[in-house]
């Protein structure tokens, strides 16, 4: 998989919701009512991201949580992770 040019990257940006560039990832927030319910959320990517077999770096704060997505193996950001985004944004 090849990674991103920065136009490819604003254009793929434009079409999401949320997603901001963050140095060599796509990244987004979230804010729940609680810890429990960002818990169930992230039990929901973790099980979405498993059948894509692509992994986020995940911070959670009480209620916050931050997921970030680049391709290592590429070496930064590529198709792979803006669609795991989409599938994610339909949790």
């Amino acid at each position: 998989m090849e990674k991103l040019s920065q136009d490819q990257i604003q254009k793929e940006l434009s079409n999401l919701t949320g997603w901001k560039l963050d140095n060599d990832a796509i990244r987004r927030d979230w804010e729940f009512r609680d810890f429990s319910e960002a818990l169930i959320f992230i039990n929901r990517v973790g099980s979405l991201v498993e059948k894509h077999d692509h992994h986020p770096e995940i911070f959670n704060v009480y209620n916050k949580v931050t997921l970030r997505f680049n391709t290592h193996s590429a070496g930064g950001i590529t198709t792979k992770d803006f669609n795991i985004a989409r599938d994610i944004d339909a949790v």
